[in-house]
């Protein structure tokens, strides 16, 4: 149910092949500029100023809390265009709360936990800690905000379409897949722009947050280091419709 960075995956366990391949998907999304929140408010390529490609965010992104609320507002506005060209309309999340260590919402009687994001599906929210993924924003850049975010609305997604699934393995792996067709889709759309730069820092972020063993029974399984960063560059390379 959350993205989480506890775990204690390895590049060094990535095989070579899937760590070239994730090269060139993930060296366009590592460093997302400080300017993408001016990006934001362009109209995309051929397309006039009012239409719906337009994203309505009022957000420079020039620091961590203006980020966090960019990339839920991008987010947001790319699954409800998403819905609607499929029929569909998508529900906004009720609340996006940041908490500090112990004191987030409970879910469904569930405590939060520090060094933590989730989706919570009785109270169709999110919550994150604040202090947790303004650490990963310092020291890996705002590229962290821009696949937590999209992750766990992934989990917000399957719960409208009211996947299922056998193993939580499963739902956490589509959830990364989601967060890189998302990427994927404001980056084509012209609301993000990114820059060329080192994408070491973002494949070992992916590696971490793999589970250190291969449970993937287990009910809090997120899946190995390898099936997270796969699945993020498949939703990357093939769009949301291929997750």
């Amino acid at each position: 149910m959350c993205a989480s960075a506890q775990g204690s995956g390895s590049i060094a366990g990535v095989a070579p092949r899937l760590i070239a391949s994730l090269t060139l998907v993930l060296a366009v999304v590592l460093v997302l500029t400080a300017a993408c929140g001016r990006i934001a408010q362009r109209h995309s390529a051929g397309s006039p100023p009012g239409t719906a490609s337009a994203a309505p965010c009022n957000e420079a992104g020039e620091d961590f809390a203006s980020d966090v609320r960019l990339a839920r507002c991008l987010t947001e506005w790319f699954w409800t265009k998403r819905f609607a060209a499929s029929g569909r309309t998508y529900q906004p999340i009720k609340a996006f709360i940041p908490y500090h260590g112990t004191g987030g919402p409970d879910c469904g009687g569930q405590p939060a936990v520090p060094e933590n994001a989730f989706y919570c599906p009785a109270g169709h929210f999110i919550a994150f800690d604040v202090d947790w993924l303004e650490s990963l924003y310092n020291d890996m850049g705002d590229g962290a905000v821009y696949v937590i975010i999209p992750h766990e609305f992934g989990h917000a997604v399957q719960a409208q379409l009211m996947n299922d699934f056998t193993y939580n393995v499963e739902r956490e792996l589509q959830a990364d897949c989601y967060a890189g067709g998302t990427l994927s889709g404001l980056l084509q759309e012209g609301q993000i722009r990114a820059d060329e730069g080192d994408d070491s820092e973002l494949l070992t972020s992916l590696a971490a947050a793999g589970d250190p063993t291969d449970a993937w029974w287990a009910p809090d399984a997120h899946g190995s280091p390898e099936q997270r960063q796969g699945f993020f560059a498949k939703g990357f390379q093939r769009g949301v419709g291929a997750c």
